[in-house]
């Protein structure tokens, strides 16, 4: 089959609006070769759903094939740091692993623990808010939409205050390697920061051994010492994917979303008029709309059929998020911003047993920097100049938001 038209994953103009692409790789049928990435690209709604839950798949086929038995060539030896922390984590973790790690990873970062970070959270996006109007505005991402889920992530864990700084380099460029192709630059970038954040985490293990908290750190290490099922290189790699996931994650629906309200004045005006009552489906609807991880892959472990195509055991398949949130089959009127919408199962936090485990405290904190926004006190925001996109595909992004208020 030809490639696929029109994706171009490395292209800024595709970065910049991939939508109208995806709409005729949807046309073009259900599984399409992508020569320039090497994988089935899977573009419709039910097929990504479906495949998120079928166990022929896999984040990872090293539980059950070696490199050379799956058709692959192992990482360069140099990369060991980033690939010993990736894959000691929940995402790239299979069963059996990954149903014993997150059982874990679940005692500990339970509902109570989140209801727990409420207070704090709310706080902090009002303080946010505040300095930010004090200024007349500036870069929302940068001063509003980064700091709030970095700080909460570092409350979570337990890290310093201090020290929260460190967090922000470190994550970025460890998610670096999850772009397509990754040069040799990224990938050194992505190894020292490896190298850094594994260290600095497992010393504060070691000091949260010596005098517990009511951290996360704390928690995971109850849990190991209790029943020694958790791996301290699988609680180092839970932390920074905690930190990883959930962060850039939400930085980006933040800045996003906010950019997609500023295009659609109308819809904004409405929620500024009831934020209370609309905020809970808009959030869900800004997430839907322009999701922040738009592709999500696997490994093809035992031959599937996808739409009458047949993908052999070895393949990669791309599920394109952002395409399965625009679907038609599934969303009415899917190219329409609709903050009302309450048929809105999008999959941006994805699905099967790699379904986010921090789904409930990203939920908490857009509604809280939205919510405080949007608070009839604060002055209409106004988009100041068109920002420019992130060079990322995968994880996507904006460089700056600047608004004035």
């Amino acid at each position: 089959m030809d490639d696929a038209v029109r994706f171009d994953p490395w292209s800024a103009a595709f970065v910049a609006d991939p939508y109208p692409a995806y709409r005729e790789l949807r046309a073009q049928g259900r599984a399409l070769w992508s020569e320039a990435t090497g994988q089935w690209l899977i573009p419709h709604y039910e097929d990504v759903s479906a495949l998120l839950r079928d166990r022929r798949l896999g984040r990872t086929y090293l539980h059950r094939f070696s490199h050379e038995e799956f058709g692959q060539s192992p990482p360069p030896p140099e990369q060991e740091p980033f690939h010993v922390l990736n894959g000691n984590g929940l995402l790239d973790l299979e069963d059996p692993a990954h149903a014993r790690v997150r059982r874990l990873v679940a005692k500990a970062f339970t509902p109570r623990m989140v209801d727990r970070l409420t207070p704090a959270v709310r706080r902090l996006a009002a303080e946010l808010t505040e300095r930010f109007l004090a200024q007349g505005g500036g870069d929302l991402l940068k001063e509003v939409a980064e700091p709030l889920p970095v700080a909460v992530i570092a409350e979570l864990l337990g890290v310093p205050e201090v020290d929260r700084g460190l967090l922000r380099p470190w994550s970025a460029d460890i998610c670096g390697m999850f772009e397509l192709k990754p040069d040799a630059e990224t990938a050194d970038r992505a190894v020292r920061a490896s190298v850094e954040f594994d260290a600095y985490l497992r010393e504060l293990i070691a000091e949260r051994r010596r005098d517990p908290g009511e951290d996360l750190v704390s928690a995971l290490i109850t849990a190991h010492d209790e029943e020694g099922r958790l791996s301290e290189q699988e609680m180092v790699s839970t932390c920074v994917l905690l930190l990883n996931a959930g962060h850039e994650a939400t930085v980006n629906t933040t800045a996003n979303g906010w950019l997609t309200l500023f295009r659609h004045p109308q819809q904004l005006a409405e929620l500024r008029a009831a934020p209370t009552d609309m905020l809970p489906t808009a959030v869900e609807e800004l997430m839907r709309f322009d999701t922040p991880l738009q592709m999500f892959e696997r490994w093809v472990l035992d031959e599937i059929e996808v739409g009458g195509t047949v993908i052999p055991r070895g393949s990669e398949v791309a599920l394109l998020f952002g395409s399965a949130n625009r679907d038609p089959r599934r969303f009415g009127h899917p190219d329409r911003l609709d903050l009302t919408r309450t048929d809105n199962p999008h999959i941006t936090f994805g699905a099967g047993i790699h379904y986010c485990l921090g789904a409930p405290l990203a939920r908490l904190e857009l509604a809280a920097s939205f919510g405080a926004l949007l608070d009839p006190s604060v002055p209409p925001l106004r988009l100041v100049r068109e920002p420019e996109w992130e060079e990322g595909y995968v994880i996507r992004g904006l460089r700056e938001l600047i608004v004035a208020c």
